[in-house]
């Protein structure tokens, strides 16, 4: 565990450095987000925490290469590694260059589907299945590919998609990777095998990596990951649970904490995990298309009429809008995780209290702090200064 969390803090503070020079050199080259009537910034921000962010997992996997277990590990574990950074380092590629010249979205697609068949050609895909009846579903190679592709462009396209608010993909996805390293190391604990893993090594270093980006991204950002920093988040995360197929056995997966081989959900957690996390950004994609269509628009207009601008209305200021939203996606990543390992009433009490929670502060939170307007008449209304304004295009509805 110890080396784990040196893997995790060397992602950060390589992340959190690098940051610094990313931004630099997005200056530089006009890799900046220009103001757009829908978003929630004021002013021109660079672009690029996609590379910063692939700096540090590099330096997280180059350290842990070189520490005492993990580094006499057994050669599968770095080899996949080595392979889900070397995909990520292509799509991340695509992005930088999106980010300074607009590529179209079909190219941009291209860049997503060689990424993903690296990792296929590096033996990194759904293999087989644990059937309830005790047998095993094998999978041929093509509907292995077909199924890690599936899986791997909707969530790269998912998190490209939540990525509205200052602070919020990198926080949904390192909350998600926090889960799931508890998933993976949980599952060496429980089967009494090697704590060296591939999903617990990746998803450590990408914790880190986001906690690292965020310090220089949340409200009010001084640098945006842009499409090199979300593709290459959505890739990682849905590679490293890819992995865990690849390096457990169907019956160390499907052991609950009793040993007892009773249940299915660790066998389909490195598949639905990394829709569930994104369901909230995938429900929102799916209410967009509906409420654009039934207005006689296209699926692909803007609007600001998403989640994250719900809850801006509704009075949750900037910040807390994401933290909102960072409470929802933890509660559905270690609710899953969670309860695919352990039994019990302890387990779905801490859930149902953990929802009670999230609800209340969704809801009731801006109601509670809602601020008491009153009107003067020997004070007439004055228009905001510069300096009080809210940044954003919602500065109308950012509340407090």
């Amino acid at each position: 565990m110890r080396e784990y969390l040196l893997v995790f803090l060397v992602a950060a503070a390589v992340t959190y450095l690098l940051t610094v020079v990313a931004r630099e050199v997005a200056i530089r080259t006009g890799a900046v987000a220009k103001v757009r009537d829908r978003d929630v910034h004021a002013e021109p921000i660079p672009y690029m925490g996609g590379v910063a962010m692939l700096g540090g997992l590099v330096a997280a996997f180059l350290v842990a290469q070189e520490l005492p277990f993990l580094g006499n590990s057994g050669p599968f574990v770095f080899d996949d590694a080595r392979s889900v950074l070397i995909a990520g380092a292509l799509v991340c590629g695509v992005g930088v260059l999106d980010d300074i010249f607009e590529l179209d979205a079909l190219t941009k697609f291209g860049g997503q589907v060689l990424a993903v068949g690296y990792l296929v050609y590096s033996g990194i895909q759904f293999r087989w299945f644990y059937q309830s009846d005790g047998s095993q579903f094998s999978l041929d190679e093509a509907q292995g590919a077909l199924l890690t592709a599936m899986i791997v462009l909707t969530t790269v396209n998912a998190v490209n998609f939540i990525d509205g608010l200052d602070g919020l993909a990198a926080g949904v996805i390192g909350i998600s990777a926090m889960a799931f390293f508890l998933f993976s190391y949980s599952l060496t604990v429980l089967n009494d095998v090697t704590r060296a893993t591939t999903g617990a090594l990746l998803s450590a270093a990408l914790a880190g990596a986001c906690i690292g980006f965020i310090a220089h991204n949340f409200h009010p950002a001084r640098l945006f990951m842009g499409d090199s920093g979300s593709m290459l988040l959505g890739l990682v995360l849905s590679a490293t649970a890819i992995t865990v197929t690849t390096q457990f056995s169907p019956g160390d997966l499907t052991a609950g904490a009793d040993g007892a081989r009773a249940s299915l959900l660790p066998v389909l957690l490195p598949v639905a995990l990394p829709v569930l996390i994104l369901i909230v950004p995938l429900a929102d994609l799916v209410l967009a298309v509906v409420r654009r269509t039934r207005a006689g628009r296209s699926p692909f207009a803007p609007d600001k009429q998403h989640l994250h601008h719900r809850l801006l209305e509704i009075g949750h200021s900037h910040r807390r809008a994401v933290v909102i939203m960072w409470l929802w996606a933890g509660l559905i990543a270690f609710s899953t995780v969670l309860a695919s390992l352990f039994t019990g009433t302890l387990v779905w009490v801490g859930i149902l209290a953990a929802l009670a929670v999230t609800v209340g502060l969704t809801f009731l939170l801006p109601a509670a702090h809602a601020p008491l307007r009153t009107t003067s008449v020997a004070d007439p209304p004055r228009a905001p200064s510069a300096e009080s304004a809210p940044q954003g295009a919602d500065s109308d509805a950012l509340g407090t």
